[in-house]
């Protein structure tokens, strides 16, 4: 069911307002029978995107309003989260930063809600990865993260005016003769302090030894975007394909 703005040809060109097979509805630009400029799109389980389209694809800026209400609100391309934008999720954690394929990667902030401590560093492919920086209420921890885990040179900064440099390293569980033919256990990585210091320059380097204490692991696993695995993921994946396909 459409009503709105056709060309000569009888394809919906221009604005208009359609209601698909599947309950979901579009109201906004077409060029030639396709979304084409700025639009918006409900779902019919309750999520709503409203921004630019490209050729039926979520395109430009935009924001998406997801079931378990988180919103992104930032950069799309061809349909994936692409560029820069900010995430809330349904749990109060955000990231601002820099997306690729749907995921967190490149420079981007990630703020827990719960703790007040942010992330903020590098990502790779949704992961903490490269330099960063650990903020917690009265220290941080500068160094380097490896597929989320701290990792190498490092050091944690007080707010009373000192600094504590030393190493993570990622210790390996010994195996027992008849598992050796398993792949070794790793370990969570273990902190090594060196030496205390007024405070100093910093630059992170990878090294191998050192044991002691680590951060807490609660704000070393940020949130599932809705659009990872997992049921929000299915959920978008369904909306998108039914965006595809149920506007004739």
């Amino acid at each position: 069911e459409y009503e709105g703005d056709r060309n000569s040809e009888g394809q919906r060109h221009g604005f208009g307002k359609a209601l698909l097979p599947n309950g979901d509805t579009y109201e906004g630009e077409y060029e030639c029978g396709l979304r084409n400029g700025p639009g918006t799109y409900r779902f019919k389980n309750g999520a709503l995107y409203t921004g630019n389209y490209l050729q039926n694809k979520k395109h430009g800026k935009g924001v998406f309003f997801y079931p378990d209400g988180s919103k992104y609100a930032g950069d799309w391309v061809h349909d994936q989260r692409q560029g820069y934008g900010e995430y809330l999720y349904a749990n109060g954690d955000t990231y601002t930063g820099e997306w690729a394929n749907n995921r967190r990667h490149g420079q981007g902030t990630y703020v827990y809600k719960d703790t007040g401590s942010k992330y903020v560093g590098c990502w790779v492919n949704g992961i903490q990865d490269g330099p960063a920086e650990l903020i917690h209420r009265n220290y941080r921890f500068k160094g380097r993260f490896l597929n989320g885990k701290p990792l190498g040179r490092g050091k944690f900064i007080f707010d009373i005016g000192c600094e504590q440099h030393g190493d993570y390293i990622q210790p390996v569980q010994e195996k027992e003769e008849e598992e050796e033919e398993e792949l070794p256990l790793l370990l969570e990585p273990i902190w090594k302090a060196s030496e205390i210091t007024k405070l100093t320059p910093w630059s992170p380097q990878i090294t191998e030894e050192g044991e002691g204490h680590e951060p807490s692991s609660e704000v070393l696993n940020p949130a599932n975007d809705a659009g990872e695995e997992g049921e929000g993921g299915r959920e978008e994946e369904v909306n998108q394909d039914q965006e595809e396909k149920g506007e004739k």
